[in-house]
């Protein structure tokens, strides 16, 4: 009797743990997106970003670029209370950003972005406050750009599309925010050094756009696969637009740090 409950437990366990969403890139995208734009930023907003960093033992971009998923383990009742920031559902594939419908009580990646932004270019706030918002704008630029975090409410971002990839089950969610990075073997400092050539400089769209662009990718690139399986010609096709909007992150975050910490560079 004690086997059979073990068991039964075990099993709701791992139902819960494949059915609930994933980590937008995981930490290898999220630090790349942190290293390029460490790599880019200026001396004075290097400096910005230290002084309000050192206080907490950390220093770059690199070091805080996880801390929003982190929060999950560090601190779940913040991690509850953030969880709708990190991506924005659209209504259909039109991929038009409606915020009284997309983003309610502004609980959304794009007011998220937004909000945490203000936050941090206010020097009269608390240091800490300032230093959390940093975080915030660090993980959630990544965020929007991975396109499943920007996409369509009836599938939840592809978190109910299920896959099979050889031997293992996947979702389409899952396969963009873990599967798809690691299948090129390369560790977030590979990715670094093999992007940082194809950061341009950012153009002048903002937040509501990037999640625009991401849900365009979503529909128009091939992110969904023909049938209920991928394969390594699936992951050779998207590895290349994945690592495009980690780049396009990689600009907009530099862009947004230069303005908000250190004056524009346009």
């Amino acid at each position: 009797m004690c086997l059979q409950r073990s068991a039964v437990i075990l099993f709701a366990v791992a139902a819960l743990a494949a059915s609930a969403p994933l980590l937008a890139w995981g930490p290898i995208g999220h630090r790349t997106v942190a290293g390029l734009a460490q790599e880019h930023l200026s001396p004075a907003v290097q400096k910005q970003v230290r002084q309000l960093l050192e206080p907490d033992n950390e220093s770059t971009l690199v070091d805080v670029a996880t801390w929003a998923d982190d929060l999950r383990d560090t601190d779940p009742a913040r991690y509850r209370s953030t969880g709708k920031m990190h991506y924005v559902n659209f209504a259909s594939g039109q991929c038009s950003y409606v915020p009284q419908r997309d983003c309610r009580k502004g609980e959304c990646v794009v007011a998220a972005i937004e909000r945490y932004e203000k936050i941090l270019g206010d020097r009269s706030r608390p240091r800490a406050e300032r230093a959390d918002a940093l975080r915030f704008v660090v993980h959630f630029i990544a965020d929007v750009h991975q396109p499943l975090h920007a996409s369509f409410k009836r599938d939840k971002g592809g978190n109910t599309v299920q896959l099979r990839y050889g031997r293992e089950n996947w979702n389409l969610h899952g396969v963009w925010d873990s599967l798809l990075l690691k299948s090129a073997g390369l560790r977030w400092p590979d990715y670094v050094r093999r992007l940082a050539p194809g950061v341009k400089p950012a153009d002048r769209t903002g937040p509501a756009q990037w999640a625009e662009e991401s849900c365009r990718v979503v529909r128009d690139e091939g992110v969904y696969p023909e049938g209920n399986s991928i394969d390594e010609a699936y992951l050779a096709r998207e590895l290349p637009v994945a690592e495009r909007r980690m780049q396009l992150a990689a600009a907009r975050l530099d862009a947004v740090l230069e303005r908000v910490l250190g004056g524009s560079r346009d």
